[in-house]
This record gives C-alpha cells, structure tokens and sequence, in this order.
C-alpha cells in the first residue's frame, strides 16, 4: 500500500528531478499528480524512466483533499498561497523554497543531520527543505561535529548555474555560444557575464554587506546543526551547470586530525570519501551530477588554527541540494509518521 504524491512545480528543473527520484528509489505510490502553474496545464511530464506520462493539473484550483504527500518546487510566491492550503487539506507539505526555513514552527530537515526535528511537523503541517549549499554542507559537518564539536566554519561555494534555475542554465549556454561565434554577450539572468567568468554575488546583498544566500547558510546550519557554531560564508556563481562546490574551513573545540576524519567521513551515511592525494585524487562537479552521494576530498589539517581541519565538498545541487532530500524527509515522514498496510 503507498502513498498519494502530488509534485507541484513539476515542469521546473527540481520538480522533473523529484519525479525521476521517487521513481529512481522506488518511493511506495499508489498515485502521482503533476501539479504546475495555469501556463503548464496540459503539459506532459515523464515519471522518471518509466515511460507513464503525466498530464499537468492546474495549481490554482488543485484539491489536495486526499492526498498524503505534496513536495513543493513552485518558488515562494505560489507556495505563500498554496502550501497553507494543502496543509490544512491533511497534505504533509515538504518545501523547497525559502519561505518556511526560519519558521521556528516549521522543522528544517536533512535526514542524515536532524531526523528527530521531523516530529515537530505536525504544527503546521510543513517541513521545510535547506538551500542546496547548506544542505551538502551540513551533511559533511554532522559526523565530524558528533566526534570532536565544532566551533566555527568558513566556507567559500562555487555554486552552479542551475540553482538559479533554467534561465540560469539557458544564460551560461547562450553566452557560452555567444562568445565562440562572436556575438554580443547578454547578461539576464545574472549581474555580470556568467560564461568564462565568476561571480561573488547570489541573492540580494543585506544591509552588513553579506548576501541573503551567505545568510542563508549561517542561520540554516545554526537552525539544522546546532545554534552554538559561528558560520561565515561567501557565495559565488560559477561558469558550472550542475553541481556545487565548497571549500570549508571548521574549527573544533577538541583536537581531531586529518586520518580520524577521513575514518569518521568514510563510514557517515550519505557521504562518499574520494581523498586521494594525487593528480586527480578528488571529485568535481562534473563527476558528481546524477549522482546521490555529498562528495569529500581533500581533508587535511589547518596548522594556522587549533583544532582545525579543511576540506573540499561537492554535490549534485539539485539532486542531494532540492529533490533528494525532498525525497528523503518524505521516506523519513513516512517511516515514522505515515505508515501505510
């Protein structure tokens, strides 16, 4: 006996990467709606591999009266409007947008990281889903942080076109092309000319000079992993079309060195430890896209701090970043919540 899905945003990248995942892990349905904005009715969207199409209902008059389970990849603006009314229909909404992540009643899921927050789901009816640059991050942080407790992170990401979207996909490939038949180079999408080129700027910039996207990753880490760690982070766009980067920094409270953490690293769920030192002894996001794992590599210690360590991350963003986790608190809510037969 399974579950009653809808995927609302199912015509965006995450939305069709959501529908792809809970075919690709077999997630137990008995029935999938595609659910997507007026401009989508009609269309066809493919469950995964398997060959069932489905045809797009309409989000403004969708009744969600029945269902279990809405994962919601439609941004902040629809959800405002849509996500409460699921709710209160007894549909467990798991969102991917910004909107609910700081909501003190709505918990901030990564399964491998806080899976006992999910239980406070039922005040709302909400779960919220990270940034896709908190989400890989505060997987590598977890096992380390359990084994030596962590004090302080820096982090620098190089952050892939795709998490702003096709458009932000459609810019990198028509400048790309732009510049190779000398064409003049239209920026868009983004601020300054992706291709060839890299950005210090994601989101709107804050009154401290820091972006929301650097916000982002401070309060969410503070709010999944533990209120007690200092965050700083810059946030850079990245001529990459799937897969973010991360070079970070930790600082811990107790000694721990570069061979305990590759140990601790290699056996932690979720994570894939490629640390060879040697040419090509590490992953980059082109290796990673497609795939489920958070990659680490290059973990060695930082002799200008106490107690620290550094290391290089990279992951799918919109897999393990948005639809996989999505995915993963909805396998997590149905083990502990929504058992079915």
């Amino acid at each position: 006996m399974g579950y009653r899905v809808a995927v609302v945003g199912a015509t965006g990248n995450v939305g069709r990467e959501m529908m792809a995942i809970l075919a690709e892990r077999e997630f137990p349905i008995d029935e999938i709606a595609a659910v997507a904005s007026s401009r989508s009715q009609g269309s066809e969207v493919e469950f995964g591999d398997t060959g069932k199409m489905l045809k797009c209902q309409n989000l403004d008059n969708f009744d969600f009266t029945g269902w279990d389970i809405a994962l919601f990849a439609a941004g902040s603006g629809p959800t405002k409007i849509h996500a409460p009314r699921a709710a209160a229909a007894g549909c467990v909404v798991i969102d991917n947008s910004s909107l609910y992540r700081m909501d003190p009643d709505v918990p901030l899921i990564v399964p491998e990281v806080n899976p006992d927050a999910i239980d406070g789901y039922t005040t709302r009816n909400i779960i919220a889903n990270p940034n896709c640059s908190t989400a890989q991050m505060v997987v590598a942080l977890k096992p380390l942080h359990d084994a030596a407790k962590i004090t302080r992170v820096v982090v620098s990401t190089y952050q892939s076109v795709s998490g702003a979207g096709k458009a932000g996909m459609d810019e990198l490939f028509e400048q790309t092309r732009a510049i190779f038949v000398n064409d003049p180079v239209v920026a868009k999408k983004f601020t300054k000319q992706i291709a060839f080129n890299v950005i210090p700027h994601i989101d709107v910039f804050l009154d401290d000079g820091f972006t929301k996207e650097e916000w982002k990753m401070v309060v969410e880490t503070k709010k999944i992993l533990d209120p007690k760690v200092k965050v700083q982070a810059t946030c850079v766009r990245v001529p990459v079309f799937v897969g973010h980067s991360e070079s970070i920094s930790i600082e811990f409270e107790n000694e721990i060195s570069a061979k305990e953490a590759q140990d601790i690293l290699r056996e932690a769920p979720g994570i894939m430890l490629v640390d060879k030192r040697e040419d090509g002894g590490y992953v980059t996001p082109i290796e990673c896209a497609g795939d489920y794992a958070t990659f680490v590599s290059r973990v060695r210690e930082d002799p200008t701090v106490d107690n620290g360590l550094v290391l290089w991350c990279v992951s799918d963003n919109l897999r393990k970043g948005a639809a996989l986790n999505a995915v993963q608190i909805a396998e997590l809510l149905g083990r502990r919540h929504l058992k079915k037969g």
